[in-house]
């Protein structure tokens, strides 16, 4: 590769991939003096120019002219530790003011001396130099510019395609990458086939050495969330409020819902006509139960849904300040309701209104207070 086939590729390539010339300009100087030391054995005192125009590489080694050498100096930081630190101007770059008179006449102190020292056959090295540099910023590009792409994708869903798994993943094609979906993160009792497509949840967005990871899941409770606002329009149009959801993947979720519109019932709203819009929902969630929840600003009536189906609840709120404690009392027949089979009703409504909500019959109540 000669000097102009070299700045043609560079104006190509940066044009293509969004890179800018004098990012790839400095990082080819910075390799080439790299290459020049380990190849020809030279001291730091060493700069490269690549004239953008012909495409010419020159090596230089430079001396700062000085009339003693400069030497670091210890100090001690603050731990008590002796640390040296190193002087402004390189040893290797130093070049005292008499030794230089005879050839440099007109030479004084703080003087920038430049002598080109390219070797007859750098033009070889310079060519294997310059493939590395740019494939390099290439691939930093791609990654950069996925990484933009993708920024505004967390913590929303995705549909891509199941492209391959291992023991412990599948790989979703997203595009221009794949996320990682972690086996542990589909729904439970769910079997994903390969090809098939599949929504996901981006939980996680980071750049990496090796590229951009982008993790996704099925078991986040924004997930449901994300379903909702996706499948029922009065969300985006801000006719509904989504308040909260609390989730058991593969289980039950509840979902926290209110209208700004009185005319719009958000139960309904959610329901859609003959159930086709919650249908829909619980298709995608491979038959995961969903509660609607009226959410209210009071607080013992939010509570009081939550723990829907239990009804006739009568909830008091007991601390609302830190511990944040209610108790939810029901007769008999309501009590199995409110807790739910292992507990997970009353997890979740407490999850969702982030109260410990203790449930009693009237009848424990009295026990404990004739026991006090």
């Amino acid at each position: 590769m000669d000097g102009k086939e070299f700045i043609k590729a560079v104006k190509n390539i940066t044009e293509e991939k969004g890179i800018s010339e004098e990012i790839v300009y400095d990082a080819m100087e910075q390799a080439l003096i790299t290459a020049y030391k380990k190849n020809f054995k030279s001291k730091t005192n060493v700069k490269v120019n690549i004239d953008k125009v012909t495409g010419d590489i020159k090596v230089y080694s430079y001396y700062v002219v000085v009339d003693e050498y400069i030497e670091g100096e210890e100090y001690t930081d603050e731990e008590g530790n002796v640390q040296y630190k190193e002087a402004e101007i390189n040893e290797d770059a130093q070049v005292l003011l008499e030794d230089i008179k005879e050839k440099y006449p007109d030479a004084k102190v703080g003087d920038v001396i430049q002598e080109e020292v390219t070797p007859k056959d750098f033009g070889r090295i310079a060519a294997s130099t310059a493939k590395q540099v740019l494939t390099q910023k290439v691939r930093e590009a791609e990654k950069n510019s996925i990484i933009e792409e993708f920024s505004d994708k967390q913590d929303e869903i995705m549909i891509g395609a199941l492209a391959m798994e291992d023991a412990k993943n599948y790989y979703v094609d997203l595009g221009r990458t794949r996320g990682i979906l972690p086996k542990n993160e589909i729904i439970p009792g769910e079997n994903l086939k390969m090809g098939s497509s599949v929504r996901v949840y981006i939980s996680k967005i980071e750049a990496t050495t090796k590229g951009p990871l982008i993790l996704c899941t099925r078991k986040h409770f924004g997930f449901v969330k994300r379903l909702f606002e996706s499948v029922i329009p009065e969300f985006k149009e801000g006719i509904l409020v989504l308040h909260g959801v609390a989730r058991e993947a593969g289980v039950r979720s509840k979902v926290a819902v209110s209208s700004l519109n009185p005319n719009v019932d958000p139960i309904g709203a959610c329901i859609g006509e003959k159930g086709s819009r919650i249908a829909s929902i619980l298709a995608e969630l491979n038959g995961e139960k969903v509660d609607l929840v009226l959410y209210s600003d009071d607080e013992a009536e939010y509570i009081k849904n939550a723990l829907s189906p239990a009804k006739d609840v009568i909830v008091s709120i007991v601390d609302n300040t830190k511990e944040r404690i209610a108790l939810a009392v029901v007769n008999d027949e309501n009590q199995r309701l409110a807790i739910g089979k292992g507990g997970i009703n009353i997890k979740l409504a407490s999850k969702l209104t982030k109260y410990r909500i203790n449930v009693k019959t009237m009848e424990e109540i009295q026990e404990e207070g004739n026991k006090n």
